[in-house]
C-alpha cells in the first residue's frame, strides 16, 4: 500500500481514513485528489439512462458487476407507459450483465433495502447515482452520491476520482424530548447551519447521545444531511449496529466473495469481523468546524416552503391547513416512523377535507407494520398505503399535489413544485407532527392531538 498526502502517524478523520482505504494509500491528506474504488455502486430506475452514457465507452461488459446494487423504487408500480419501458431496460441489463444485487418493484427504498440486505458495511465507500447516499453512514460507511455520467465512468472502469472533503464535527449530548426526534435534530441543524453549512465536506457525528438514539433514528439523521449539502455523512458504528448486520449477514444470502459469512461460522466472529473492519475518527483530529448540541434543546421542528433551512417550531405554524399528509421516503419510511403515526392516529381519524398517504419504505417494514395490526388500524384511520419505495416524494405519481393544496410531508426536500404542481406548498416535519397534523387538519403538536 502506498502513501500520499500527510503521515499515517497524523491524526485523521472518517473521511481520511475511508478514501484512504478506497483508494489503496496508507494515508490522504484533506482536498487531495484521489482515484477511489466504491465497495458498491448503487443505481436504481435510472440504470437505464446510465446505461446508454456507459455505452458510449464502446464496453461491452461492466467493470464490477458483482460491486453493483439496482433497485427498482423510484416510480413503482410504473405509473405510465415511459415508466414500465425503463424497467424492463433496467431488468434487461441487469440480467445481460449480471448484477450483484437487483432489486424489483415492491421491495422498497434503494437506501433502505441495501441497508436490510447488508450489502453495505462499516468502512465501505459507497457511491450511488441517488443524493441521499450519505444515508449509509448510520452504518459506519462513506456513502456519497454522484451524478449518472460519474457512475457511468465507475461502470466502465471500477473507479472514480474524489477530493478528500474537509470534515465537521457534531457532537451529541442529552437525550431526546417527548414527541422529539431526529428529524427534528436534523432540521434544527440545518437550520442553524444553512443549506450549504456543509457543502461537500464531510458531517461525521460523535458524542454519547447516539448510543441512546435507535438504528432508525440514526438513519433518519444522517439521511437528512444531504440537505445540508454533505459529500457524506458518519456516525461511528456500535455493538448494535454490528449485532444488526450479523444477524442480516446469516440470514441473507449474497453472491460477493468475503462478503458474507463462512459457512458454520459463529455470529460471534461476524461480530468481530465488522468490528475489524470499521473506521473510527483518531482522537486529536482538526476539524474544519465544530459544533456542539444538546438532545433535550430540540423542539419539535417544521421546515416552510419552499426551502429545507426555512424552520421553525410547529407551534408558530398551528393555522396552516392541510390538504394531504405524507409518511415515508428514505428519511422516515421505517418502522419506527410507522409506529410513531400509529400511536398517534390508532382509534382517531384524519380530519374531513384532509388525506393521509402512507408508503413504507420497505417490504420488510410493511409485513412488520401488517403483523402488528398498525395497518390494519390506520387504514381504519383514513390512511392509505402505496408500494413500498419512494412514493410521491419526487412528484411522480401515488399523491402529487394540485394547484394550491398544502402538504405536510415526512420527506427530506420542500422545493417548489417537488411534489406535484408548482403551486402547492410542501412543510416538512417529523412523522409524529405529520400525524397529528391529518387528524387536525392543520399542523399541530402531537401533544394537541393526543394530550
Amino acid at each position: 500500500m502506498s502513501q500520499i498526502g500527510r503521515p499515517a502517524d497524523t491524526p485523521r478523520t472518517f473521511a481520511q481514513k475511508a478514501l484512504a482505504r478506497a483508494s489503496g494509500h496508507e494515508s490522504v491528506a484533506v482536498g487531495e485528489i484521489v482515484d477511489a474504488r466504491p465497495d458498491v455502486a448503487l443505481s436504481h430506475d435510472n440504470t437505464a439512462p446510465i446505461a446508454e452514457i456507459w455505452r458510449q465507452f464502446g464496453r461491452d461488459r461492466v467493470a464490477i458487476p458483482e460491486r453493483m446494487a439496482v433497485t427498482l423504487d423510484h416510480a413503482v408500480p410504473a405509473p405510465t407507459v415511459r415508466h414500465a419501458e425503463n424497467h424492463a431496460e433496467v431488468r434487461a441489463f441487469v440480467a445481460e450483465q449480471g448484477i450483484g444485487y437487483f432489486f424489483e418493484v415492491g421491495r422498497g427504498i434503494c437506501h433502505q433495502v441495501l441497508s436490510e440486505e447488508a450489502v453495505v458495511l462499516p468502512g465501505d465507500l459507497i457511491l450511488g447515482s441517488d443524493s441521499h447516499t450519505p444515508h449509509f453512514g448510520w452504518l459506519g460507511a462513506f456513502g456519497a452520491g454522484v451524478g449518472r455520467s460519474e457512475m457511468a465512468v465507475i461502470w466502465a472502469t471500477g473507479e472514480l476520482w474524489l477530493r478528500v472533503p474537509e470534515s465537521i464535527r457534531i457532537r451529541l449530548d442529552g437525550a431526546l424530548g417527548e414527541w422529539v426526534t431526529t428529524k427534528d435534530v436534523a432540521l434544527t441543524l440545518i437550520g442553524d447551519l444553512g443549506a450549504d453549512g456543509a457543502l461537500y465536506r464531510s458531517v461525521e457525528f460523535d458524542g454519547p447521545a447516539i448510543g441512546g438514539l435507535s438504528l432508525d433514528s440514526r438513519a433518519a439523521l444522517v439521511n437528512m444531511m444531504a440537505e445540508m449539502g454533505a459529500k457524506n455523512a458518519y456516525m461511528p458504528p456500535d455493538e448494535e449496529v454490528f449485532r444488526y448486520l450479523t444477524e442480516r449477514l446469516l440470514t441473507r444470502p449474497g453472491r460477493r466473495t468475503g462478503r458474507r459469512p463462512e459457512p458454520g461460522e459463529a455470529s460471534g466472529e461476524v461480530v468481530a469481523r465488522l468490528r475489524e473492519r470499521a473506521l473510527f475518527p483518531d482522537a486529536g483530529t482538526v476539524y474544519a468546524a465544530e459544533h456542539l448540541l444538546d438532545l433535550s434543546s430540540v423542539q419539535p421542528q417544521v421546515a416552510r416552503p419552499h426551502q429545507v433551512d426555512d424552520t421553525v417550531g410547529v407551534g408558530e405554524l398551528e393555522s396552516v391547513r392541510v390538504d394531504q399528509a405524507f409518511i415515508g421516503t428514505c428519511t422516515n419510511g421505517r418502522l419506527e416512523d410507522l409506529g410513531a403515526v400509529h400511536r398517534v392516529m390508532a382509534g382517531r381519524h384524519t380530519a374531513p377535507g384532509t388525506r393521509m398517504v402512507i408508503v413504507p419504505a420497505s417490504s420488510e417494514v410493511w409485513s412488520e407494520a401488517l403483523g402488528r395490526g398498525w395497518v390494519a388500524d390506520l387504514v381504519a384511520a383514513g390512511a392509505v398505503f402505496g408500494t413500498p419505495g419512494c412514493g410521491p416524494c419526487m412528484g411522480n405519481h401515488l399523491g402529487v399535489l394540485a394547484p394550491g393544496e398544502v402538504c405536510i410531508s415526512s420527506a427530506n426536500r420542500n422545493f417548489q413544485g417537488r411534489m406535484g404542481d408548482r403551486g402547492s406548498e410542501i412543510y416538512l416535519a417529523s412523522p409524529a407532527v405529520v400525524a397529528a397534523s391529518a387528524v387536525a387538519g392543520r399542523i399541530v403538536h402531537p401533544l394537541e392531538v393526543t394530550g
